[in-house]
Formats: C-alpha cells, sequence, structure tokens
C-alpha cells in the first residue's frame, strides 16, 4: 500500500511539472509572437481556454495527491444516549412511487432516536393528497408551510425553527440510505463538536437505463471519489444536498441554508466555513440516488448546477474582498476552483472552435515551433491522462464508463455555458426537480450547439 502511494505521489508530482512546463512555453511563445490585432485576439482566446483547464488539472492532480496521503481515521463507537436525530425530505411534485422507495428506506435506519420529516411543498391537488397518503401508511411527520420562499433551502429552514434535535440528516426524494448510515456518521460527529457536518457520497444505481444515466453516474463517480477525499483533507468539503448529517447548532448560527441560490448547499457551506465551522467527507457509499435517464433530465440537471454554482462565484469574490482571512489559503483555494468549475463549456467551446478557424482561416497565424510544442504538449497530456485514469482503475472504474462520462460533459457545452452566465449576471432561477423518468426526446433544433460544432468539426476534418 505504501509503494503505490509513494507512486501516486510522484505521478501527481511529475504531472503538475509538466503542466507547469507546458504554461511557461506557450506563455513565452504567446509573448515574443508579432501578432496582428485579430491573431492577437484569437491567439488569446485559445490560450484562455486552454489555462482554465490546465488550472483545473492541477487542482484535480492535488487533490488526488491529497487523497492518497490521506490517513483513515478510527471513529469512536455510538454513545449508549443516542442524540436525537431528525430526518428531513423535502420534496415538491415528486412521483409518489420514488417517495414510497425513499420513506422505506428511511424509516427502516437502524437508529432508534430519529424522527422522519416529510416536507412537502407542493401546490397541486394530487400530490398534496399523496403527501398525506405517505405519512399515514409510514408514519411520518408531515410539515407544510403557507408562504413559499427559498425554495428548498426555504422550506428546510422553516422547519428547522420548529426542531430541538442535536442533529439534521437531509434526503433528496430519490436517495435510499442503508440501514448503518446514522451509525456510522452521528459518533464521527459527537466525537468533534466543531464540526458542522458530515457528507458521504451520491452514486446512481440506475445506470443501465440509458447511456445518459451512465455517463451522469460516472461523472458523480469521479467528483466523489479523489476529488471529495482531496477537499475535505484541506477541510474544504461542501455540502452536496442530499445524504448528509448536519449539526443544527451549526446551521442555526448561520442562518440556516442560504436561499438567494438555487445550490444553497454549497452557498452555506461556505457560511460555515467562513463562521470557523469544519467539515468531512465520509467516503464509504452509504445512499443510493437516481441518475437523470434522458438528455433533458441530464441538461435541466446541469443548468441548474452551473447557474447556481457561478453565483455563488460572485459571492465568493465579495467576501475574498471583503473578509480575505474568513478562509484559509487551501479553502480559498478549493472554493474558487469549484465556483469556477462550470466555466468549462466556454473551454470546450474554444477548443472545439479554434481548430476550424485555424484550417478555414489560418486563425491564429502563429504557433510555437513544432518540435517544442510536441516537447512540451506530450509529457503534460499523457502524464494528465495517465493520472485521471490510473487512479480511478485503482478503484475498479473502467476507461470506457469513464470515457462515456467525459464525452457526456462535453455534449453539454452549450448547457454549461448558459447556466454560467446565467449565474454571472445575477438571474433569479426557480428551483426544478429532475425528472426521475424518461421523457420525451429533445427536438434537434433545441439541439442546435451541438449539430452545428460536429458539423463544423467535420467538415474541417474532411
Amino acid at each position: 500500500m505504501g509503494r503505490k502511494r509513494n507512486f501516486i505521489d510522484a505521478l501527481v508530482l511529475v504531472t503538475v511539472i509538466a503542466i507547469l512546463v507546458y504554461v511557461i512555453m506557450r506563455t513565452v511563445t504567446f509573448l515574443m509572437a508579432e501578432y496582428g490585432p485579430i491573431d492577437k485576439a484569437m491567439a488569446i482566446i485559445l490560450i484562455a481556454g486552454e489555462f482554465f483547464i490546465l488550472l483545473h488539472s492541477i487542482g484535480y492532480a492535488l487533490d488526488v495527491g491529497r487523497a492518497v496521503r490521506r490517513e483513515e481515521k478510527t471513529y469512536p463507537d455510538l454513545p449508549a444516549q443516542k442524540p436525537s436525530v431528525a430526518i428531513l425530505v423535502a420534496a415538491r411534485h415528486e412521483p409518489k412511487e420514488v417517495l414510497a422507495k425513499t420513506f422505506i428506506t428511511l424509516i427502516n435506519l437502524n437508529y432508534p432516536n430519529k424522527t422522519v420529516y416529510f416536507l412537502d411543498d407542493s401546490s397541486d391537488e394530487e400530490y398534496l393528497r399523496e403527501a398525506e397518503e405517505i405519512c399515514r401508511e409510514y408514519g411520518l411527520r408531515l410539515y407544510r408551510r403557507k408562504e413559499r420562499h427559498g425554495a428548498k433551502a426555504g422550506i428546510i429552514n422553516d422547519c428547522l425553527k420548529m426542531l430541538s434535535d442535536k442533529y439534521v440528516a437531509i434526503f433528496d426524494a430519490d436517495q435510499n440510505p442503508m440501514p448503518e448510515f446514522l451509525n456510522a456518521l452521528i459518533p464521527i460527529l459527537e466525537g468533534d463538536p466543531k464540526l458542522a457536518f458530515v457528507q458521504t457520497p451520491q452514486f446512481y444505481t440506475n445506470i443501465g437505463d440509458s447511456p445518459v444515466s451512465r455517463g451522469a453516474a460516472f461523472q458523480q463517480a469521479v467528483f466523489y471519489e479523489y476529488i471529495c477525499e482531496g477537499k475535505s483533507a484541506g477541510d474544504a468539503m461542501f455540502c452536496c444536498g442530499t445524504n448528509i448529517v448536519f449539526r443544527r447548532d451549526a446551521l442555526v448560527s448561520v442562518g440556516g441554508f442560504d436561499e438567494s441560490t438555487v445550490t444553497e448547499d454549497f452557498a452555506t457551506s461556505i457560511k460555515l466555513h467562513s463562521s470557523g465551522w469544519k467539515s468531512l467527507y465520509y467516503g464509504r457509499v452509504s445512499a443510493f440516488g437516481m441518475a437523470p435517464k434522458d438528455l433533458a433530465g441530464y441538461f435541466k440537471q446541469q443548468f441548474r448546477w452551473a447557474a447556481g454554482t457561478v453565483s455563488v462565484f460572485r459571492t465568493l469574490l465579495r467576501i475574498l474582498l471583503t473578509k480575505p482571512f474568513s478562509l484559509n489559503l487551501l479553502q480559498w483555494w478549493e472554493y474558487l476552483l469549484s465556483s469556477t468549475y462550470y466555466f468549462i463549456g466556454i473551454s470546450f467551446f474554444i477548443l472545439m472552435l479554434c481548430p476550424v478557424a485555424y484550417i478555414f482561416f489560418k486563425l491564429p497565424s502563429f504557433f510555437m515551433d513544432p518540435r517544442i510544442y510536441v516537447l512540451a504538449f506530450i509529457p503534460y497530456i499523457v502524464l494528465s491522462i495517465s493520472v485521471f485514469y490510473k487512479v480511478l482503475a485503482e478503484r475498479r472504474y473502467k476507461v470506457r464508463d469513464l470515457f462515456v462520462g467525459q464525452l457526456l460533459g462535453a455534449a453539454a457545452f452549450s448547457v454549461y455555458i448558459r447556466g454560467a452566465m446565467s449565474g454571472l449576471i445575477g438571474r433569479k432561477l426557480s428551483f426544478g426537480i429532475t425528472s426521475k423518468t424518461k421523457g420525451n426526446a429533445i427536438p434537434y433544433i433545441k439541439l442546435w450547439p451541438q449539430i452545428s460544432m460536429m458539423i463544423l468539426n467535420f467538415s474541417a476534418v474532411v
């Protein structure tokens, strides 16, 4: 185990060095080039797209390094006097069959001192009636509010005001925890009074339903493996909105969940960390959910995540300017990486467009000497790919499955761009659930960005 860890450590170090060498060579040749105005504009756009991806590549490599160096912790046993836990599931117009599966697993959690709440925010009579039926059938506490505000964050905050439990567990409507979920997490929180929350992974079980659900599942896997472990090692793990247990006092101390964004989980994590609370990622799979089954559901989910995350980036910049010491250096690094991730759609677009521009219009007209480029580029790209696939292969992920996830992400480039721009300008979004059933196919006209880029690139290849 030690030799394997040392090998991955060395691979990460060499990869970061190779990336930095490539950045230096690209920068030097760019500054030396004699560009005209149009050439220079295209060259700046290209190098910006490259450098954004390189920055996040370094972030991923460093997370991997911290993850493999992290020592396994031992946690205390569950105390004899088990603290009370309120389990909250907020839902609006969710299918009854999906909710039933979730509540069955929640009432079967092997933890005696728990109360399960159904936070029903529906407005349709049929869903209101079904919520009451489910509560009667499974012995749940039904919570509703008179005035809607803040979507999921708002109803959780309203419910928090009436709770006195020490801990609050939160699940999405389609998440099914394993029986020992609370027995594993409560001792961790009991062992550290400054720990605000413990986050667990979210893995999808319906990967066989469609190529979309399969791709989405392996995108999630990449995030919940080394990235979350690396963030947690630097006390920068953020809340992912589900499969999580909070210390109620921590949430109350920062005014509850942030209601200003649809990614209330991410925004609230910043409030907690900047107030001195800690977080932890518990990497064992403890709950299972459902991936979007079609492109419509996947694009809707990704748009919401992109818009919400980038809107928090604006908030993060304001905190950086006004309270620069509220987070430590590593936390700033991780939060800035996470909050800017969805700008990757712009980078994808640039890297697809620039080869076409060069082949058809010779823009930009100057590149570095091919021999120098190869010497700088080949080590960086080979090592970056090696780190990504090697470390995930250690956990039995197949290259083919990971590639499907990457391909799905690239296909969503236009969704990421729209979402990022919406978040950047502060456009107010309403919260919407991700469909758990397969819907109608997206009309081809709505896929015009993807189809246009395919035609352009095919024409360039020809």
